[in-house]
């Protein structure tokens, strides 16, 4: 949460960054072992890594739901990151919907939502 220009953390906020040229944004489902497993933190970790922007968060149904926003390399980069953070302990997920949707002008950030 943003309160007078600092994360809760404590850490200024970056003010946006403009989009770049091939910018792309995808809205994911994942099935299979995705909760119980750390699967949004690491989602965000590799995200952040990136530079994407965007949400991941745990649906009812035991999928979990996101969408990432950045250059299409790194959103194209985001899916080899899971595979290999999830190398030492793999678990078994598949991306289940895959959709280009609008971009989000202004997001800073890629945050866990619940």
């Amino acid at each position: 949460m943003l309160r007078f220009g600092r994360r809760d953390d404590g850490t200024r906020r970056e003010p946006p960054q403009p989009l770049p040229e091939d910018a792309r944004r995808l809205r994911l489902r994942f099935v299979g072992q995705v909760q119980g497993v750390g699967f949004r933190w690491t989602s965000m970790s590799v995200a952040r890594g990136l530079g994407l922007t965007g949400w991941v968060r745990n649906e009812c149904d035991g999928s979990v739901s996101a969408e990432i926003q950045g250059s299409a390399t790194h959103v194209g980069a985001f899916f080899s990151g899971m595979l290999e953070a999830y190398r030492r302990h793999p678990i078994s997920y598949t991306v289940d919907q895959r959709e280009d949707i609008p971009l989000v002008e202004g997001e800073r950030d890629f945050e866990v939502r619940y």
